[in-house]
C-alpha cells in the first residue's frame, strides 16, 4: 500500500530522530526511501540506490505561478532566473563554475504549483551541490542591475515561446478552459507583467514564500540519508534560517475542485503560420482523483502513441496531420483533458470532427481486452523505464511529498494501472464527451 508521508502534530514523536529518518519503503537491491522532518519544518526525502554513483538533488518550494498576487505577477518565474545570478556569498559565475568543475548539471523549473532547483552530480560532490543550492534558495540578493538584465532575458524567452504556434495554442487553451482562475495564467507571465513588476515586489514574493516550512529536499542515487540531512542542516544553519524545533511543515494544498468558468466554444488566434494548431478539450480531473488511473488508460488508448486511435485515424488512415495526440493535466483543484492536431487550415473542420468522433466512440463502446492489455502494457513499460534514472526518482519523491503526502512504489503503481477495467474507461470517456468543449485554433 502507498505509505502516508503526511505529518500532523500528533505524529511528531515519529520524527524525533530526524537525522536517521523514518523508513518509508524498502525494496530490492538495497533501495530504501527515508523521510525526515527537520527543525523549522524542512522536509528531506531520499531514495538510496547503492548501485548508482551519482545523485540527483532537488530543492522544492511550494509556490507556483498561481500563488502570485496583483503587482507580483511573473515573480515566481523571475525568481527561478534570479537565484542563479548570485548570493551574498557567491557570484553567478561561482555558481556556474561549481557544477562545471565536477561535470555536474544544474537547472530549475517553475510550475503552476511549485518551483524546483535541482542538480545531478557524482556522489562525492553532493556536499558541494547542497551547499550551492541551499545558498541560492536562502541567500539570494536580487541585485537591481542583475534583475534588469534578467528582465530582458525573460522577455526574449517569452518572445521565443510566442513564435511557437503549438505553445501559443496550449497557452490559449489553458486560459480558456480555466477562465479567470489563476491556473489559467501563463507560468512565465506576459510581456506586460514582466515589464511592470518591480524589484521590491519580486523581493517580497521571495521573502514570503521561501521559508523552511515550505521547503522540501528530495534526493535519489548513491547516498546515505543521515549524511544528506547533516549537510542540509549545516547549510541552512550557515544561512541563518530559523530552524525552530517542533515547527510543522506548511499544510499541503487542499484537493477539492474549484468552480471554473471556462470560455466554452471556438476561439481563433489569427497568426501567420503555414499550419493550423487545433486543440479540442474540456475540464478534467483534479490531482489525486480516484479515477486518475482510468484517465491514464483512456489517454493512452485515445492519443498516447503511434498505435493510438487518434494517430491511426487522423494520420495513418487519412493523412490529415503529421502530429496528433491527446493529453490530460491536473492540479490540486482543477484539471483539463484535450486532443491536439496540427494540420493545414482547410482541414481544421474535418480534423475537429474526427477528434470528437474518436472520443464519442470510446464513450459508446468498451475497449476490447486486447486493446486494454496493449495500453496497460504500454503504460507499465514506460512507467518502469522512466523511473530507472536518479533524476526521475528524485522528482517523483519531491512531488509526492510536496503535493500529496503519499509515496507509491512501482509495484503498487503498476497494480493500479492493471486494475483499470474497460467499463471504467468507457464511463469516464462518456462523462468527458458529454461536457461542453473549448476549441482553440491558432494559425488558421
Amino acid at each position: 500500500m502507498p505509505y502516508d508521508l503526511s505529518l500532523d502534530p500528533q505524529r511528531l514523536t515519529e520524527e524525533l530522530d530526524y537525522r536517521t529518518g523514518r523508513l518509508v519503503y524498502s525494496g530490492e537491491g538495497g533501495n530504501d526511501v527515508r523521510r525526515s522532518v527537520l527543525p523549522g519544518g524542512v522536509r528531506v526525502v531520499t531514495e538510496r540506490m547503492p548501485s548508482q554513483r551519482s545523485v540527483a538533488l532537488g530543492f522544492w518550494v511550494g509556490v507556483g505561478s498561481r500563488d502570485e498576487e496583483p503587482g507580483m505577477l511573473g515573480s515566481t518565474h523571475f525568481l527561478e532566473h534570479l537565484l542563479f545570478k548570485g548570493t551574498a556569498n557567491r557570484t553567478a559565475l561561482d555558481i556556474a563554475e561549481a557544477f562545471d568543475a565536477v561535470g555536474g548539471e544544474s537547472n530549475a523549473l517553475t510550475a503552476k504549483e511549485h518551483t524546483c532547483y535541482y542538480a545531478r552530480v557524482l556522489s562525492e560532490d553532493v556536499p558541494m551541490a547542497v551547499s550551492v543550492i541551499a545558498d541560492m534558495v536562502t541567500s539570494a540578493v536580487l541585485e537591481p542591475a542583475e534583475l534588469e538584465q534578467e528582465r530582458g532575458v525573460i522577455l526574449e524567452e517569452i518572445a521565443m515561446d510566442l513564435d511557437d504556434p503549438t505553445d501559443v495554442a496550449f497557452e490559449e487553451f489553458t486560459a480558456q478552459i480555466m477562465g479567470r482562475h489563476p491556473l489559467g495564467r501563463p507560468i512565465g507571465g506576459t510581456p506586460a507583467e514582466i515589464t511592470a513588476v518591480e524589484r521590491d515586489a519580486v523581493w517580497e514574493h521571495y521573502r514570503r514564500h521561501y521559508t523552511p516550512d515550505r521547503l522540501v529536499i528530495s534526493a535519489a542515487g548513491g547516498l546515505e540519508h543521515h549524511e544528506l540531512v547533516e549537510l542540509v542542516l549545516e547549510a541552512l544553519e550557515r544561512a541563518g534560517w530559523d530552524l525552530t524545533e517542533g515547527v510543522t511543515p506548511r499544510p499541503r494544498r487542499v484537493r477539492r475542485p474549484s468552480p471554473l468558468a471556462p470560455e466554452f466554444g471556438e476561439h481563433r488566434v489569427d497568426r501567420t503560420f503555414e499550419q493550423a494548431n487545433v486543440i479540442l478539450g474540456t475540464t478534467g480531473l483534479i490531482a489525486g482523483h480516484e479515477r486518475r488511473f482510468a484517465m491514464s488508460v483512456l489517454n493512452a488508448a485515445l492519443g498516447g502513441g503511434m498505435s493510438s486511435r487518434l494517430f491511426q485515424e487522423i494520420r495513418e488512415r487519412r493523412g490529415l496531420a503529421y502530429n496528433t495526440f491527446s493529453f490530460a493535466g491536473s492540479y490540486s483543484d482543477a484539471g483539463y483533458f484535450g486532443m491536439y492536431a496540427g494540420c493545414t487550415p482547410e482541414k481544421v473542420a474535418l480534423v475537429t470532427d474526427l477528434m470528437r468522433a474518436e472520443l464519442d466512440r470510446m464513450a459508446a463502446e468498451e475497449m476490447l481486452p486486447t486493446e486494454l492489455a496493449k495500453v496497460t502494457g504500454q503504460l507499465g513499460g514506460s512507467t518502469v523505464m522512466g523511473s530507472e534514472d536518479v533524476g526521475s526518482r528524485m522528482s517523483r519523491l519531491g512531488r509526492s511529498e510536496l503535493d500529496t503526502g503519499h509515496f507509491t512504489d512501482l509495484d503498487e503503481l503498476l497494480a493500479s494501472l492493471r486494475a483499470v477495467t474497460a467499463a471504467e474507461v468507457r464511463e469516464l470517456a462518456a462523462e468527458l464527451a458529454s461536457r461542453e468543449t473549448v476549441l482553440t485554433v491558432v494559425g488558421a
